[in-house]
């Protein structure tokens, strides 16, 4: 899951401007194929085509739109999957236009997707990051209540989009466990208590470092250091179930035990 750069957009955003719903039409989906390529910049071959939005919509997935004026101005697109005896929902993309964000929009299409998910009887779903982007960091772990315990390394290759700065793309894998009362005191602010035995941080100057050529190897870095930390609390049976951010912009995952479902 990811938000991305892009541009265009008002300057200002009136969150009751902003509807958010399942998308069944075509048209919409066009809008949603454009918006993807504006937030990520891929190349063609690296875009999820107008063709699987259609199929996620025919097979039990979602499609959710957030529209200004009718204007496409962040998504969310999902597939059913099978794992360990439970079907689930894979949250596969998350966008929203640049100007649209910092205002709590990829929050409200996530909870539009629990809803949905919940009324159709699931009660998990994931999806993947990037442990290197701090502020989805933040949204997955402490404004949803999502935990991870599992790390998977150079999952798509090396991609198109600037935002990977040529890196592998490790992710880790969320896991939003939808009527646990993790989830229900995190969506009421309410804190879930644990006592964390493990901290992996995250400096903020890794955006900067992956944007310029003359310091990507210090990313690179900091991916491996990280990657190599996670792969080690998550065989030791920890996972991520907090998520702190500092006066400077840098981020900490907390790890503890996880003992609810």
């Amino acid at each position: 899951m990811a938000t991305g750069e892009a541009t265009g957009a008002r300057e200002t955003v009136t969150p009751d401007s902003i509807v958010i719903r399942l998308c069944h039409d075509l048209d919409e989906m066009r809008a949603c194929v454009a918006l993807q390529k504006e937030v990520w910049n891929f190349s063609d071959a690296d875009l999820v085509p107008l063709r699987m939005f259609v199929v996620a919509d025919k097979i039990g997935g979602q499609i959710i739109a957030a529209f200004d004026n009718g204007e496409v101005v962040g998504f969310g697109l999902s597939i059913p999957g099978y794992r360990d005896g439970r079907s689930y929902l894979h949250s596969h993309m998350l966008a929203v236009r640049q100007n649209y964000r910092n205002a709590g929009l990829g929050r409200r299409i996530k909870l539009l997707q629990r809803d949905d998910a919940l009324a159709r009887g699931f009660e998990l779903i994931e999806w993947t990051f990037d442990p290197l982007e701090i502020k989805n960091g933040y949204l997955n772990i402490e404004r949803l209540g999502a935990i991870a315990r599992r790390y998977n390394i150079n999952q798509y290759g090396i991609t198109s989009s600037p935002l990977q700065g040529g890196l592998p793309t490790d992710r880790l894998v969320a896991e939003w466990w939808l009527k646990s009362k993790r989830v229900e005191n995190i969506l009421k602010a309410n804190k879930s208590p644990f006592k964390p035995v493990k901290a992996i941080s995250i400096p903020s100057q890794i955006y900067e470092w992956k944007a310029t050529p003359s310091t990507r190897e210090r990313a690179k870095e900091v991916q491996d250091r990280t990657r190599d930390e996670f792969l080690k609390a998550f065989a030791d049976e920890l996972a991520v179930l907090g998520y702190e951010r500092d006066e400077k912009g840098s981020g900490k995952f907390l790890l503890g035990e996880w003992e609810e479902r």
